[in-house]
């Protein structure tokens, strides 16, 4: 193997949307996610709707349901 090609693997902060932090280890130091085990619905029970760039819009446009 060559020697000095791998990244370094350290500790890195994960910071959700919802505002949940957490350590975890990663080539990188700090991760931003959007949706972490603490406002995920599978893991809080409660179904979230999410709309990301309009698509519920644009489909009600498109069919016709508004």
């Amino acid at each position: 193997m060559k020697k000095d090609i791998h990244p370094k693997y350290q500790k890195a902060t994960v910071t959700c949307a919802c505002g949940n932090t957490f350590e975890t280890g990663s080539t990188r130091k700090e991760l931003k996610v959007d949706i972490c085990s603490n406002c995920h619905p599978f893991f809080t029970g409660k179904q979230k709707f999410v709309d990301t760039g309009g698509r519920v819009e644009r489909f009600k446009r498109k069919y016709g349901l508004e």
